[in-house]
């Protein structure tokens, strides 16, 4: 924010003086309002080490960093440098191999990196590029110089982060945002998407490849599909057929010309790279060979990230680009080299010493890094024993102080070491520098505090300039306008919607049944009440337990439904994913402190309201296409089955009194018997409405009704003339049950019924799902 002369950059006071007007209550409003945005829209990373993978929410540093357009122009010429620089070490390490034989590069640098791959040696990628989408983590010192702290060439993460970062701080700042001349990130990520889609035939995918739920970093995965409209795909959502990368989907395989990858590259590929692999997919590697698919970035291009390989890029750079490094490396030694160690140890208490091979920077590897200057003396002897000995495995790096940001903390402002993640993409017009990133703070004067698994936190960048920036977007232009009809489904999308569809209607069932439980019970307060004691032993065998107000099964069917829907973010609306957390975390509080009787009936009414809150952004916001179709098809199927099982159990003649009105209250039909029969409740008239009634939403031929309606717009329907297996049991199903009447509905027939529904739905797996 200051200068070396201790003087406001320029760029910074416009900012400031706005900051100035408010007061405390009015910027603990914006920071809320940025921090409900986050909250709202999901975003987390997922933190290691403590609680096992727990989700965090995303720490949000609410004032951003301020970088001026000129100095941002520097910046973007070094960095544009170093990424052709990297592309040409990259294509020379898996092609000619000269930097080693002309001593420019340590060949151990290359053998022993475990990212060198050398199935991959001599394959040329399609396109003839191996980097598209690199990043950069730099720094500046107090004297305002920059430096490159480490480079991303694997499957750099955090984009999606800026992008996140920006809307939340726009929401706190909007009306200094909109005075302020600050470049927007929308053309960026347009050029990029235009030119991989300019790398892959007609009728060819683009898709990004997550590791899954588990990573880091998913959120992030899914963001970035939904927002350049690609694929989230996993490895086993993949299949190689003939040298050709293709994608499982409902409709079949379908071709894959784009994979940006975002799992490490040895994972990619069990066959021929890690075998313990169980994320990627195999023959990927000889898809690459044929050239059938292009990889963002290739594999094995995670070979120039070790800090190793610092030390050498400035001679490789005059070497290879006939230029010295516009932006310099952190100083770094490889202690594989007898000068270099002595130099490291004579110095020692100016490095920071770690291992040779780590793809992280010093600030984020603090238990396997040593600061010479924290050491004493027989510690440094040790140290300097340890590099004599291991010295191939080690490097030396410069300590350096990072210059700070401001960060509010207690209701002012405080300086916070800073380092950047600044994005490059490859365009049809060369490198392109997002311009802005996402600033890493420190959460205290510790440098290696920076790192958000130690409590660091993250903010926007802003470049700004002095006039009027185009204000970019990734939506067409009215010209250009076509209606394009969603893409493929995969399998593995369709297997979450159709089981998110039945853990959600399985939920409301038991919700339905327990409502009405808790409800006799507040009047009857006797559990051996015989229609008490009936309904319980039916929800004994459904492994419910009457015995817990808000039954643990009933929490696992919402977590499961919370499960299905998060790996299909990149499919499902915000809105959707906050109602459904809602319901999560409402069940979960019902659990510790409701009672038995009217406490639990309310919270059951809650939890319905609820559910039906979700279920309405469902039916009215998702687009009626084969995703749809899926999620209804599995809501339709489980609801039915849920009606089969209680009109099989209640219905019969040796029921207790009160159980065919139960039926009524927990089939949502009461009013409507009333209207639509003239008699007090009986067997066959509840039997009519909620079992064969197809203008009942809540009878078994409904469901059956709208399953066979949906199963007629999926695809391969029909094959040749014939219906598919799925949709010819659909309609028997539907046909035999249509024909019956009440008084041949038995409890055999329910029976029948229960298990020929159980087969559709194993039938629809091995049609669509395999």
């Amino acid at each position: 924010m200051v200068d070396t002369r201790g003087e406001v950059r320029p760029v910074w006071r416009h900012f400031l003086k706005a900051l100035d007007r408010m007061d405390e209550t009015d910027l603990a409003g914006r920071f809320a309002r940025a921090d409900r945005y986050l909250r709202d829209a999901g975003v987390f990373y997922r933190a290691y080490g403590k609680e096992a993978g727990t989700e965090r929410a995303w720490p949000l540093s609410h004032i951003p960093v301020l970088i001026d357009e000129a100095e941002w122009e520097d910046l973007s010429r070094g960095l544009t440098q170093r990424a052709e620089l990297l592309e040409a070490v990259v294509a020379d390490i898996y092609g000619k191999n000269e930097l080693v034989a002309n001593g420019l590069l340590p060949p151990a640098l290359v053998a022993s990196n475990s990212e060198f791959l050398r199935p991959l040696v001599g394959v040329q990628p399609a396109g003839q590029h191996f980097l598209h989408f690199v990043s950069f983590e730099i720094g500046r010192g107090p004297d305002g110089n920059w430096w490159v702290l480490s480079d991303r060439t694997q499957a750099p993460s955090g984009a999606g982060f800026a992008l996140e970062n920006r809307v939340a701080t726009t929401r706190a700042f909007s009306d200094v945002y909109a005075e302020t001349h600050a470049h927007r990130l929308a053309g960026f990520f347009g050029a990029f998407r235009s030119t991989l889609q300019g790398n892959k035939a007609a009728e060819d995918r683009i898709a990004v490849l997550t590791p899954g739920l588990a990573n880091e970093t998913y959120f992030e995965h899914a963001y970035i599909a939904r927002y350049l409209g690609f694929m989230l795909l996993e490895g086993e959502d993949l299949t190689v057929v003939g040298g050709k990368v293709m994608v499982r989907t409902v409709a079949g395989l379908k071709p894959v010309g784009v994979l940006w990858r975002r799992l490490d590259a040895a994972f990619a590929d069990p066959l021929e790279l890690n075998q313990n692999s169980h994320i990627g997919t195999p023959g990927i590697v000889e898809a690459l060979r044929s050239g059938s698919v292009s990889i963002v970035n290739a594999l094995g291009a995670g070979v120039v990230e070790t800090r190793a390989m610092l030390a050498f890029l400035p001679n490789i750079c005059r070497q290879l680009l006939g230029s010295d490094p516009i932006l310099p490396s952190i100083a770094t030694w490889w202690c594989g080299q007898k000068n270099e160690r002595e130099h490291v140890t004579q110095n020692i208490e100016r490095m920071v010493i770690g291992p040779a091979y780590s793809t992280r920077p010093f600030f984020d590897d603090n238990e396997q890094s040593v600061l010479g200057s924290s050491l004493r003396d027989t510690a440094k002897q040790s140290v300097a024993e340890w590099l004599t000995s291991d010295g191939a495995k080690l490097v030396g790096q410069e300590a350096v102080t990072l210059s700070t940001t401001p960060a509010w903390v207690d209701g002012k402002l405080v300086p916070r070491p800073m380092s950047l993640r600044v994005f490059a993409a490859r365009t049809r017009d060369g490198w392109q520098i997002m311009p802005g990133g996402f600033a890493r703070i420190g959460a205290g004067d510790n440098v290696a505090a920076i790192a958000m698994q130690e409590g660091g936190s993250a903010a926007d960048v802003w470049i700004v300039s002095p006039k009027p920036v185009e204000r970019t977007s990734l939506l067409p232009a009215e010209a250009e306008f076509t209606r394009n009809m969603p893409g493929s489904l995969p399998s593995r999308a369709a297997d979450n919607l159709f089981w998110l569809g039945r853990y959600i209607e399985r939920a409301e069932g038991a919700l339905r049944i327990l409502r009405a439980w808790h409800g006799r019970y507040a009047e009857y307060a006797n559990p051996e009440q015989p229609l008490l004691k009936d309904v319980t032993d039916y929800l004994d065998a459904l492994g419910i337990d009457t015995a817990e107000a808000v039954p643990t099964t009933l929490i696992r069917s919402i977590d499961s439904a919370v499960f299905s829907a998060s790996n299909i973010r990149d499919r499902f609306s915000p809105d959707g994913w906050l109602a459904l957390n809602d319901l999560s975390k409402t069940a979960r509080r019902f659990h510790l402190s409701v009672q038995a009787g009217d406490d639990t009936t309310r919270a059951m009414t809650v939890l319905l309201r609820k559910l039906a809150g979700f279920a309405g952004l469902v039916h009215e916001n998702m687009y009626r296409f084969t995703g749809w179709r899926f999620l209804s098809i599995g809501r339709h199927l489980e609801r039915g089955l849920h009606m089969t099982r209680l009109l099989g159990h209640m219905s019969g003649e040796d029921a207790p009194d009160g159980a065919l009105d139960m039926l009524l209250e927990i089939g949502d039909s009461v009013m409507t018997h009333r209207r639509r029969y003239n008699v007090a409740t009986a067997r066959l008239t509840v039997t009519d409405l909620l079992a064969l009634d197809a203008l009942n939403p809540r009878s078994i031929l409904y469901q059956l009704n709208e399953i066979k309606n949906e199963v007629e717009q999926l695809p391969n329907a029909y094959s040749n003339g014939q219906m598919s297996p799925f949709y010819r049991e659909a309609m028997r199903l539907h046909a035999g049950l249509a024909v019956m009447t009440p008084e041949t509905m038995t409890d055999a027939t329910y029976k029948r019924l229960e298990a020929e529904m159980e087969k559709l739905s194993d039938i629809l797996a091995q049609t669509y799902l395999s």
